[in-house]
């Protein structure tokens, strides 16, 4: 595995660091007055999601880790846990309903996400950055009203709340970014 000085760690790198597998959500870099400089690094542990703030100098090696993704597609949901199955080879895996969090409601069935793997062992997963969804209960639309920074609730058909332009309606396929949770535009 290659070794990356300190000072090259960016947000998504993942590290292998104090036995662990670790992910770099938020990196900064510290150059104080005295002493020399250093990267401030926020690391999220892949297998159970604790958190760790460390300090990285430049001369300070570690080793960055290359995960394999893979395409799964989403079958359904069995005692808390997601089964995936390889488009390729037809093997099922499973991974926590709660490795998605609040994007969990944007799985639909039959999606296909990305899953990350290290060596055989399932550690991350991606939905797709857009999702298709159906505003089921939301004000009607109202005529003259400007779509100009005015934003009214709209409860999608996954039962997530999110902001949507005046014009959208009741029953109106919109595509929802599963990154920010936010409207994008209609469908």
């Amino acid at each position: 595995m290659p070794k990356i000085n300190g000072n090259e760690i960016r947000p998504g790198n993942v590290l292998e660091h104090n036995g662990g597998l670790w992910a770099a959500v938020k990196v900064d870099h510290v150059k104080p007055g005295k002493g020399g400089a250093f990267a401030q690094v926020e690391l999220r542990n892949l297998r159970n999601g604790s958190k760790l703030n460390e300090r990285f100098r430049s001369a300070d090696k570690v080793e960055r880790v290359r995960l394999e993704q893979k395409d799964q597609q989403f079958l359904f949901e069995n005692d808390g846990m997601l089964v995936f199955m390889d488009t390729e080879t037809y093997d099922q895996i499973e991974l926590p309903a709660e490795l998605l969090g609040e994007r969990r409601p944007f799985l639909q069935d039959g999606m296909t996400i990305v899953v990350e793997f290290y060596e055989s062992e399932a550690l991350n997963a991606t939905l797709p950055q857009k999702v298709t969804c159906k505003v089921v209960e939301t004000e009607p639309v109202v005529k003259g009203q400007t779509a100009a920074n005015s934003f009214k609730p709209a409860v999608l058909d996954n039962g997530v709340k999110v902001m949507v332009p005046p014009f959208v309606g009741q029953d109106e396929d919109i595509i929802v970014n599963t990154e920010t949770m936010e409207y994008a535009e209609r469908a």
